[in-house]
């Protein structure tokens, strides 16, 4: 079968790509491994228009089922290995076979970022965690720390806060750098000390995390003892498939897309996380999705006389 589109990404953005395509009526094939992406692993999620306070996984089964409302749109679990431009279309190759398509929403998003410092690799799973979503429960009357400045690290911070007894955010900075709201919640909070201006040089332990080595002294020490460690510096955008594809990236391997949400490749449109827009936002990839669906709509014929 010869499709309208391809989505590479079943995540909020792809989904949302997906429903606005289909009420289009493209015939669509949504192609990832996770659906709902990174949002899933989001406790609350209180920044998207019509929602006061939704979870995460919520939001995403909303979006699913509303791209799975259009009889045109398929969603199959399948990691995609490789895009190329094929005519005036393209060729997708996953891990259960190879699908054609004239247009390409590539919305891949992003993975967390790794410290990189001795200990990380080797305590992984064993007291170094990168969604606290997912593992702050196994902390419950623990010392755990969060590494990082952002809105992310502040959440999970508050997340681990719900199980652990003391949290420490670590963070290179003078000052973290959360959403207004979160920063109240966590200086509110008894169980959250902040430590400034602090990097994390090693972590150590030894059948599991036992704590970590700061290039400065805290309380009289540069070792923090810990029970676990929570990574949240930032992402890395899963961008390779697209380079390969001969789409353009900025310096940082961000998808290059302009407002209507297309790269220099004609056909191959992006949105989401993985693209080089300034403000890493649920909303914010969706409304570049629904602009790709258009776009893609627009590019193959829709809409003329």
């Amino acid at each position: 079968m010869l499709y309208d589109m391809i989505v590479v990404g079943s995540g909020c953005a792809g989904l949302a790509g997906a429903m606005y395509a289909g009420r289009l009526g493209l015939s669509v094939l949504v192609l990832g491994q996770m659906r709902g992406g990174t949002i899933i692993n989001t406790n609350l999620v209180e920044n998207y228009p019509g929602f006061i306070s939704i979870s995460g996984i919520e939001l995403a089964s909303r979006l699913e089922q509303h791209a799975k409302a259009y009889p045109s749109v398929q969603i199959k679990d399948e990691k995609v290995n490789r895009i190329e431009r094929n005519g005036d279309g393209f060729a997708v190759f996953s891990d259960a076979g190879a699908y054609q398509s004239r247009t390409i929403l590539y919305a891949a998003g992003t993975e967390w970022k790794k410290l990189g410092v001795p200990g990380e690799e080797a305590f992984a799973s064993r007291g170094v965690h990168y969604c606290a979503l997912c593992d702050a429960a196994f902390y419950k009357g623990k010392t755990a720390a969060v590494i990082g400045g952002s809105d992310s690290a502040a959440k999970d911070a508050l997340v681990l806060a719900e199980w652990a007894q003391k949290v420490f955010i670590i963070y290179r900075g003078e000052k973290i750098r959360p959403e207004p709201t979160n920063y109240q919640r966590v200086v509110a909070n008894p169980k959250i000390e902040i430590i400034p201006k602090a990097n994390v040089l090693e972590i150590k332990g030894d059948k599991k995390v036992s704590g970590v080595v700061l290039d400065r002294s805290y309380n009289g020490s540069a070792f923090l003892p810990l029970d676990g460690v929570f990574v949240a510096i930032g992402h890395v955008p899963l961008s390779q498939l697209a380079k390969e594809a001969g789409v353009e990236v900025d310096e940082r391997g961000y998808v290059r897309i302009n407002r209507n949400s297309e790269t220099n490749v004609p056909g191959f449109f992006a949105a989401g996380d993985v693209t080089d827009t300034r403000f890493k936002q649920a909303i914010v990839g969706v409304g570049e999705a629904v602009e790709a669906a258009y776009s893609a709509y627009l590019y193959l014929g829709g809409g003329k006389k």
